[in-house]
Order: structure tokens, then sequence, then C-alpha cells
């Protein structure tokens, strides 16, 4: 009788599980989800120092 055997992950020694690499599409979106919310947040900052009391 055959035993089902997963086939051996890619991964580098030393590094947990497998390791896949990122699109640069992701990467950008990240890189400007993370500009657009410090922009968010400096605008807030800006809205609340510059706001009428």
């Amino acid at each position: 009788m055959t035993s089902h055997r997963s086939p051996k992950s890619a991964a580098r020694p030393g590094l947990p599980g497998p390791v896949q690499p990122v699109a640069p599409a992701v990467t950008a979106a990240l890189v400007l989800s993370v500009v657009a919310g410090i922009g968010w947040v400096g605008g807030m900052i800006y809205t609340v120092l510059e706001w009428p009391l």
C-alpha cells in the first residue's frame, strides 16, 4: 500500500514556512496606503490645531 506525502516546501533553511515572492503591485499598494494614512493623520492633526475655539 502506498502512502501519500506532500511535496517538500521550497523554504530556505532557517526560515519558517515556504517563502513566496510579493508581487510589485502589492508592494506599491501597501506603500501608497501608508502614504495616504500618514497624510490623513497629518490632516486631522492640522484640523484640530487650526480649529477655531
